[in-house]
């Protein structure tokens, strides 16, 4: 039975303890060959300790005898006192390690002393207690320092990992081979349908449809058709293979309404409807970036997986699938529904007109209501017999001095 060996070391970032004093240790994700995942806790004191052992186990690679011959990464030594901006500053150096360690021929990368030391050991998973005044904290590495270690290849700290369904031959220097069941890394997945991976300590591309997700056969990344559709102009022009797919030619406008992670977009040119090579494909008033990798600017499209011969997948269900007939259903649906909506809405459609002479007969009849109204009527001055008989001692004691010959403008009258 062949021995488990790691298939990838990712640095996560470090923590800082206070017991029994004072220190820091690395954070470690270690992926192995039988697809277990495991994070693992050292300090830099200990990681130095091993490079010097491995580099006694192997002095030829070492460059002891040769500096010539040397092929293990060099590793500086630990300072007198490792603060906190040493060890943050020390994370890219760890991580371009780890990754160099990997990619050293098999005998060193998966000899003894290498498996046991990313091995999980009793205090990975115990925790030390932590401090009673003080807690521990965490720092974890920003994307930034990470996409160091990958050759300027940008992805996520922790990467993810894929089965092939089907065997794969390269067919240029770039892109590498897998076989199927082979489980990958993935780097970079770039959207014209290339992915970037690692298969132990090889690296190279590979077209997406070669792989599936190891939990479900479906892609949770992949977005939903969008009916309403995105602006895109043809670079260059395809001629369909396929009964699904669509032929069109160079500086067409057309619009996206289905971004598939293989690579071949469901995109729809009036009423039409069909898979499209996203790699031929720019979106409308954006320049397209120009690929930084030399495989990308002259790579071949990704094969679609229909074409794939002998697939043979790990899931009883297939991966879910839409038909160019629904999709061309439901865009005839958005479209005479956006239609419908356009014209209830254009000046120049007659159910806009009834609807404005009805606003103008509703004002209309509001203004004749409003000049119909009659003025309210102004009630009586009542008599002095009344005032005596209802107001207040006040206003009763003015009619009685002022006798019945007052003016009744000059009058008050204080109500009970």
């Amino acid at each position: 039975m062949e021995q488990s060996h790691i298939r990838h070391i990712e640095l996560l970032g470090f923590e800082k303890r206070f017991l029994p004093n004072q220190h820091y240790v690395y954070m470690f994700l270690v992926k192995w060959q039988d697809l277990s995942e495991r994070v693992i806790y050292r300090k830099f004191t200990e990681i130095h300790a091993f490079h010097k052992s491995l580099k006694e186990m192997f002095p030829i690679e070492a460059g002891d005898i040769n500096e010539r011959d040397r092929i293990i990464p060099h590793l500086p030594g630990p300072k007198w006192f490792d603060g906190h901006k040493t060890t943050e500053n020390r994370q890219s150096t760890l991580a371009d390690y780890c990754h160099a360690l990997l990619n050293l021929p098999p005998k060193i990368s998966r000899c003894p002393l290498v498996c046991s030391f990313f091995q999980v050991r009793p205090d990975d998973v115990n925790l030390p207690a932590a401090h009673p005044l003080k807690k521990n904290e965490a720092f974890l590495m920003t994307k930034d320092t990470s996409r160091r270690n990958i050759s300027e290849i940008t992805g996520p700290i922790l990467l993810q990992t894929y089965r092939a369904i089907a065997d794969y031959p390269k067919n240029t220097k770039y892109e590498l081979s897998v076989k199927v069941g082979d489980i990958v890394d993935v780097v970079e997945k770039n959207e014209n349908g290339w992915w970037f991976c690692q298969l132990e300590n090889k690296r190279g591309w590979v077209p997406a449809s070669y792989l599936e997700p190891l939990e479900s056969p479906d892609e949770l990344e992949e977005q939903e058709p969008n009916y309403a559709g995105e602006l895109y102009v043809t670079i260059k022009g395809y001629t369909a293979t396929q009964e699904d797919e669509i032929s069109l030619e160079a500086e067409e406008m057309i619009e996206v309404i289905h971004k598939l992670l293989d690579g071949w977009w469901v995109v729809r040119k009036d009423d039409l409807t069909g898979y499209y090579p996203s790699m031929y494909l720019q979106q409308s008033g954006v320049t397209k970036p120009s690929e930084n990798q030399e495989f990308l600017k002259k790579a071949a499209l990704p094969p679609r997986r229909s074409t794939i011969r002998n697939a043979k997948s790990i899931h009883k269900q297939g991966r879910k699938s839409i038909s160019q007939e629904v999709y061309r259903r439901n865009s005839r649906k958005y479209l005479q529904h956006k239609s419908n909506r356009k014209q209830a809405l254009s000046p120049s459609s007659e159910r806009f007109r009834n609807k404005q002479n009805h606003i103008l007969e509703t004002v209309a009849e509001n203004n004749n209501r409003d000049t119909s109204r009659v003025a309210p009527m102004i009630p009586p001055r009542p008599s002095r017999d009344v005032i005596l008989e209802r107001c207040t001692e006040y206003t009763r004691n003015k009619i009685k001095t002022s006798g019945a010959g007052c003016s009744s403008t000059s009058l008050t009258v204080f109500v009970s």
